[in-house]
């Protein structure tokens, strides 16, 4: 197969690039700042020695270097330049010369963001190095030509008023400011004056005027405005490790570790401090909150995230990072978070969860917030002193709610027959329950009684059950008590059939239960019926037995224990006592029969009092 001429030409230039980052992340190695542990003054010795020594690239060599480490990410072969972030098509420009995409000056030039006219030397490192250089617009370039940084965030890009006339201030716009700073944070602690052919570069506050001798650039009350103002971007921090791995081999460290600056170039008093509103706070600035997603059923879907509030109390700004712990999910995350300057800030945060609903149980996780800032003498919960914020998000998924007529065990059917009843007699009733069945501890929904339905001779019968759901719903584990009740208005034999319909309270994942029945039967009889219940409670037990015994011999009525309605309050009464004994009573109690020797000895002596009665 014959190669394209075309084809081995782009090749060609592509191996001639340097290689671009590819890695998604763009951390620094995992010791490379481990021995900045300092603050003020000395941290940025110690982050001076770790930057120093990077390799040289060379002013030539950084019109080819400039394509690659502000390359747009989002158009291959063009480059953002300076200021304006403008998409450049370099590759367009003068392609196959020497170098490729330089067509010297014309459409873009080397910007030095720290100009040579305020310190740095030709020479020198520093007027090469790829942290402060920047491709820019032939006439941004000019535009900006040696004046200092300044200008409200907020502004378009461009010359700003500085209260002096022949000094005015540049902004290098929203896109770049942060970016900008942090250029400048470097240059400040890279060049300390130790390298051959350097100067010791200053940033300081105002509108300095432009001395190669005095190596001054401003405006520092600006640059720290904007560092808060514009965290590190994506375009940013690729850039820095591009330069890192292809170019010079040291990184920015206030692109990786932007909470060093306060402590820098600011001084060691950092107030802020960091809670989330309405959760508790501790002497130590840390604070808890409670996110409660709510409660699902097994297999319901998951709450939608919720929104709270991280307040930042204090004037001063800082950087804070978000991770998350567990199934919890947060919408803001990583280190490059920050809390403007000069004002105290909130900001929302969006919290959920990302878990399976399929088991019951807790689901949770937590979203953590630390303040960044390493500066320790603002006192106990400020800075550095600021404990971390936690927040817990949880999420009840709960087991299927279980109805029975049991409190031990699943029954779903419940019969009960109330026997034969006199016609006009008292209307017997029947007590029972129905309980909700803990399947999970703890996390079991709630159940809803949703319809009765009644089949069979329905107006012979009556219950006091209803519906109940909403606040009424039946906690898991738990039981209500009902009642129900025959009429014996009319002879003849009545059965009836309830059919209950359940189902889980009203919660993603909430199903139907299904049915269990309640069936009642009775006889009222026209014909005299043997009856024990001398006082008429619904149970024949031992106060039925003292009724019978004093009106033994006496007048006779149901009431003075005539059992089987013959006038006569005798023994025959007694008998059906005993065969009664119990009857009317829960079918869920169990009342033990009293003994056969114990009746006779009870009836003896009902007779020997009525005798002695007699005799007397």
């Amino acid at each position: 197969m014959r190669s394209s001429p075309l084809l081995l030409a782009v090749v060609c230039a592509l191996a001639s690039l340097p290689r671009l980052a590819t890695a998604q992340s763009y951390d620094p190695p995992a010791n490379y700042y481990a021995t900045a542990t300092g603050t003020g003054a000395t941290l940025k010795s110690q982050l001076h020695d770790i930057i120093d020594g990077h390799t040289v690239i060379s002013y030539d060599g950084a019109r080819s270097a400039l394509q690659v480490t502000d390359a747009d990410p989002a158009k291959p072969g063009y480059m953002l330049t300076a200021y304006d972030r403008t998409s450049l098509h370099v590759a367009a420009i003068n392609p196959g010369g020497s170098p490729p995409g330089w067509d010297s000056g014309a459409t873009w030039n080397r910007e030095h963001t720290w100009p040579r006219s305020r310190g740095v030397e030709t020479s020198g490192p520093d007027d090469s190095d790829l942290f402060a250089l920047r491709p820019a617009l032939t006439s941004g370039n000019g535009d900006r030509a040696n004046y200092n940084f300044g200008g409200t965030f907020g502004q378009a890009y461009g010359l700003k008023p500085s209260g002096t006339s022949d000094r005015p201030y540049w902004y290098p716009g929203d896109a770049d400011a942060g970016m900008i700073a942090r250029q400048e944070f470097y240059m400040a602690v890279r060049y300390d004056g130790s390298d051959s052919n350097t100067r010791n570069l200053e940033l300081v506050s105002g509108n300095p005027t432009a001395s190669n001798t005095a190596a001054t650039l401003g405006n520092l009350d600006n640059l720290i405005q904007w560092h808060y103002a514009a965290v590190p971007d994506a375009f940013e921090r690729r850039r820095n490790q591009v330069i890192y791995d292809d170019y010079q081999h040291n990184r920015n460290p206030f692109t990786d570790r932007p909470e060093y600056v306060w402590s820098i170039f600011m001084n060691q008093t950092n107030d802020s401090s960091l809670s989330f509103q309405g959760g508790t706070t501790g002497a130590d600035g840390g604070s808890t909150l409670a996110v409660d997603m709510g409660r699902v059923i097994v297999g319901g879907a998951v709450p939608a995230a919720k929104s709270i509030t991280l307040n930042k109390a204090g004037l001063n700004g800082t950087y804070y990072s978000v991770t998350t712990a567990g199934a919890a999910t947060s919408t803001v995350s990583g280190r490059y978070n920050a809390f403007n300057t000069g004002v105290t800030g909130s900001r929302s945060i969006n919290v959920g969860l990302t878990t399976s609903t399929a088991a019951a149980g807790l689901k949770t996780g937590t979203v953590t917030v630390d303040n960044l800032d390493v500066t320790n003498a603002g006192g106990a919960g400020r800075g550095a002193n600021d404990a971390n914020d936690v927040a817990t998000v949880n999420l009840s998924v709960l087991s299927h709610a279980n109805p029975s007529f049991a409190a031990g065990s699943d029954a779903n059917s419940l019969t009960y027959d109330f026997g034969t009843i006199a016609l006009g007699g008292p209307v017997p009733t029947f007590a029972f329950d129905l309980f909700n069945l803990e399947a999970t501890a703890g996390y079991t929904a709630g159940l809803d009684l949703d319809a009765i339905l009644g089949s069979g001779d329905t107006a012979a019968f009556s219950t006091t059950l209803s519906p109940f759901q909403g606040a009424a719903t039946l906690a898991a584990g738990a039981g209500y008590g009902f009642t129900a009740s025959m009429n014996t208005l009319a002879p003849g034999a009545f059965s009836v059939t309830y059919s209950l319909n359940f189902s889980d309270e009203n919660l993603s994942g909430a199903a139907s239960l299904g049915a269990m029945s309640l069936t009642l039967s009775g006889v009222v009889s026209a014909a005299p019926v043997d009856n024990a219940d001398f006082n008429g409670d619904g149970f024949v037990d031992g106060a039925d037995f003292l009724s019978w015994q004093r009106g033994f011999g006496g007048s006779a009525s149901l009431a003075t224990g005539d059992a089987n309605g013959d006038g006569l309050v005798d023994a025959a009464d007694l008998v059906i006592w005993q065969t009664q004994f119990g009857a009317g009573g829960s079918p869920l109690a169990s009342v033990p029969e009293p003994t056969a020797c114990c009746l006779a000895l009870a009836a003896g002596l009902a007779v020997t009092a009525v005798r002695r009665r007699r005799a007397a």
